[in-house]
């Protein structure tokens, strides 16, 4: 089975040999084709559309001249194997031929995913590399793997945050085919693909869009990284990522889409641009197989979260629950540095909140935003419209010096995070490593040159100089550098550790519990209603929590702090799980979580 996304952007190859090339550049006089050796003139077709069908075969390279000057690449490229200045490579799509044709997806309440970076995950750093490791990944029990942007960003190595060509997979970790080759991989062994995708800007290096398409962007808005995208003058501007969504669905196959940070996306239309690609997504693929969607949204905006009449996902099906991952940082490590600090005086109670409704922060003032409120109520939803996590990529790669959780907290203690983590009804979420409690540093790295370089270092040491522990300057000479190539190798998972304690057994721990899992509470996650969980505080740092489910409830007692917690009457039901002997008396020790089925 072969498959190719139409889409009115770039290059395609038509039927009868030959491709059409199309680009949108309104603020350009001349568009030229560069094919190969030769320079071509393109036709107006209107509202500022140049386009030109040429004799071209697939592995032709091509770009644009923009008013007989500038050179650039096509921002639709489906390739650009000599990075982002370079020219664009012709695709077929068709030639790849994928072996998933009975692949129709997994329910949500299946999920368990994992985030990972395709660079640092495997010791290649590349799809192959990833493919390699899947057999391991669905041992383990994971449903789902997340991976990191992909879109071509400068240079070789990077998160993928600062991609300017949003059509093109990176060269830096293979072709093309060699992404295909992976999802049909994954698909092959039962597991969904989810991309990462960023809507909300574009990298600093390589965006040549301003030269001939400045209507791309509008200075109405300010963001962390310039003007913003202009989502509500332009109807291309619109389709651009709308296509992007479903390119990506159709091409790749790709199960589910992450939209990085929509809380930066400014868009007064009705519906806004979020809105208009669910639709679009759930009218088109979104018919024919399982497809999921989810968001990255500070601003804890419930709305986009809501179900209809028979609890599917009118829009999207979830979002990051960084609230949980904030009260889960707080518990495990103490800190209360920036965010943190909106989580500090009842970390227990903010935790069992988010298990039970969803979002921390439900139109609270939030004391870290001057007072500031934050969110909507999300009580009515169930727990699968959030995505648990006990840290992801932001959480470990933005420390200065990108430890990960397993260094700053007890290894007992972490048990119990992981073993809540896991088996409430919530999707949960790893990051690589994070199974067998990585010891290597998940740090940021880029591959910028000249000043940009020499800025974003200079800008990695201010940010953290506001911190007590860096605010020597001689005790700010430990950050890496982002952007010497030893940052990137450092963030590399240690595989070789696995056959070593704690990380074996951490292994078996994880593993276990996602069997578990599996068993046990999958069953009763489609019974759970929104609005149906209950909470109690028990003491300071304990916590219960119970789901109802058909006849049965879910229950969950946990302490999360170093002395042991009364309760008013042992524990009754089935037990499911415990990480202490004697479950079923009358106190909760320290550090300790057990799971009950009534």
């Amino acid at each position: 089975m072969r498959r190719r996304h139409e889409m009115p952007f770039g290059a395609s190859p038509v039927d009868g040999g030959g491709a059409r090339f199309r680009l949108w550049a309104p603020a350009a006089k001349t568009v030229e084709l560069c094919l190969g050796d030769e320079t071509l003139a393109m036709d107006r077709a209107g509202d500022g559309w140049f386009e030109t069908t040429r004799p071209a075969r697939a592995g032709a390279r091509y770009r644009y001249r923009i008013d007989r000057d500038l050179l650039v690449p096509d921002p639709a490229s489906r390739f650009n194997p000599d990075d982002v200045h370079a020219p664009s490579e012709l695709v077929d799509p068709l030639a790849y031929e994928w072996r998933d044709g009975a692949w129709r997806g997994r329910p949500w309440e299946e999920a368990v995913i994992y985030e990972l970076h395709v660079g640092t995950f495997s010791p290649e750093g590349t799809y192959a590399g990833v493919e390699r490791r899947l057999d391991a990944l669905a041992g383990l029990g994971v449903t789902a793997v997340e991976l990191m942007p992909l879109a071509d960003f400068p240079g070789a190595r990077g998160w993928g945050y600062d991609g300017v060509l949003p059509y093109a997979p990176d060269s830096a970790y293979g072709r093309p085919e060699d992404l295909k080759r992976l999802v049909d991989g994954a698909h092959a062994r039962g597991l969904m693909m989810f991309l990462d995708v960023v809507y909300n800007h574009f990298g600093p290096d390589g965006n040549y869009l301003h030269a001939y398409a400045r209507q791309f962007f509008t200075e109405r808005y300010a963001t962390p990284w310039g003007a913003a995208i202009d989502f509500e003058d332009e109807r291309p501007v619109r389709e651009f990522f709308v296509q992007n969504a479903l390119y990506w669905l159709e091409e790749y196959r790709f199960d589910g889409l992450r939209f990085d940070a929509v809380h930066a996306i400014h868009d007064a239309s009705r519906p806004d641009i979020v809105e208009e690609i669910a639709d679009r997504v759930r009218s088109g693929p979104g018919r024919e197989r399982e497809i999921h969607l989810v968001l990255e949204n500070d601003a804890n905006r419930a709305r986009y979260l809501a179900r209809g009449p028979d609890g599917r996902p009118r829009r999207y099906t979830a979002q990051w629950n960084d609230d949980a991952h904030h009260a889960f940082h707080v518990l495990l490590t103490g800190e209360s540095d920036g965010y943190y600090s909106d989580y500090a005086d009842k970390p227990a109670a903010r935790l069992a909140r988010c298990l039970a409704q969803g979002f921390a922060y439900q139109g609270e003032p939030s004391a870290f935003r001057d007072g500031e409120t934050r969110g909507e109520p999300s009580a009515h939803l169930p727990p699968t419209a959030f995505v648990s996590f006990i840290q992801n990529h932001d959480q470990v790669g933005n420390r200065a010096l990108g430890e990960r959780i397993s260094r700053l907290a007890s290894e007992a203690a972490l048990e119990v995070a992981m073993t809540v983590l896991l088996l409430a009804p919530s999707p949960p979420m790893l990051f690589m490593g994070d199974e067998f409690a990585a010891a290597t540093p998940f740090l940021f790295f880029c591959d910028f040159s000249g000043d940009l370089a020499r800025a974003v270092t200079e800008g990695r040491r201010r940010e953290f100089a506001g911190f007590e522990k860096f605010r020597d300057p001689a005790a700010a000479d430990p950050i890496p550098d982002p952007g010497d190539p030893g940052t990137f190798e450092r963030s590399k998972l240690d595989w070789a550790s696995l056959s070593r304690e704690p990380h074996a057994s951490f292994l078996a721990t994880v593993r276990r519990l996602l069997e578990l899992r599996r068993r046990e509470i999958v069953p009763l996650v489609s019974g759970i209603r929104g609005g149906s969980a209950s909470t109690l505080e028990i003491g300071a740092r304990a916590i219960e929590v119970r789901w109802p489910s058909g006849a049965a409830e879910l229950v969950l007692l946990a302490n999360l702090g170093d002395a042991p917690e009364p309760l008013r009457e042992p524990p009754a039901g089935r037990l499911i799980h415990a990480t202490h002997a004697d479950a079923r008396g009358t106190r909760l020790p320290a550090w300790s979580a057990s799971w009950w089925l009534r």
